[in-house]
């Protein structure tokens, strides 16, 4: 897949991951729709001169909230004609434990990690199978493997995000539409300075990002990275529960005597 004349559009684009792809886009000769809830941060990447001459238009869109993004990926298509590759980055995550437990939070990770991803696919489907053309990205992560403790809903609602895109990749090949599944290790971005346990292997948020965008270009199913997260998850994918249990206990919080 060559970005070269293609419309993207890309979610989640003011931070993290999704804004340093924001940053590579444009060099790949493409038109670009950036989303996300900050719309001031992606304005300063359509005035940016180094970019002058590119089409890169910015829209304030709430992933989580089903009307908005109804309405801006109609003004998207309104703009740009039609979306040839969506690439859905957008994603949040908080830490708790089960005396912060909270369907409030839940709700909120679910919203954007889960529904967030299928609102905007809603929106991809009838065009892409109409033309049986076009590529979804999702970004899901390599914690969809187990339910890492104090990360309950985050990994609950990455395996939810992998496992539709999975789907959808089987069903829309006779549509001749590619589904890619993006899972990253650690990187380096708000989102993960957040966190207080030790995460090896963390990787530099632009270097994750020409790693994902090297993996859409051969259209690789599963993008995950760095080598060694990804044999780690899936070791711990088949480790036996009673194992798993003990180590994912050990840094949880002693139970006073």
């Amino acid at each position: 897949m060559q970005f070269q004349h293609k419309n993207v559009i890309l979610t989640g684009a003011s931070s993290g991951i999704g804004y340093s792809l924001a940053k590579l886009l444009p060099k790949e000769n493409c038109s670009l729709a950036l989303l996300a809830r900050r719309k001031q941060i992606l304005d300063q990447i359509t005035n940016d001169p180094l970019f002058a001459g590119k089409k890169i238009n910015a829209y304030k869109c709430d992933v989580s909230k089903y009307e908005e993004v109804v309405e801006v990926f109609s003004e998207v298509k309104n703009d740009f004609g039609s979306i040839d590759i969506a690439i859905l980055n957008a994603g949040t995550s908080s830490r708790a434990g089960v005396k912060e437990y909270s369907a409030a939070s839940g709700k909120e990770i679910f919203d954007v990690n889960t529904l967030g991803l299928i609102y905007c696919i809603e929106q991809l489907l009838p065009g892409f199978m109409n033309k049986k053309e076009g590529m979804i990205v999702g970004v899901s992560s390599l914690s969809d493997v187990r339910g890492f403790p104090r990360s309950g809903f985050y990994s609950a609602s990455k395996s939810a995000a992998s496992l539709m895109l999975e789907s959808l990749r089987v069903e829309l090949k006779p549509y001749n539409v590619k589904v890619l599944t993006v899972k990253p290790g650690f990187v380096k971005t708000p989102m993960t300075d957040k966190n207080e346990f030790h995460m090896p292997f963390m990787m530099k948020v632009d270097k994750a990002a020409e790693i994902i965008l090297r993996g859409i270009k051969k259209e690789k199913k599963n993008i995950q990275f760095p080598l060694p997260i990804v044999l780690g998850a899936k070791l711990i994918k088949i480790m036996p529960d009673r194992l798993f249990d003990y180590l994912a206990g050990l840094d949880l919080p002693k139970k006073k005597s």
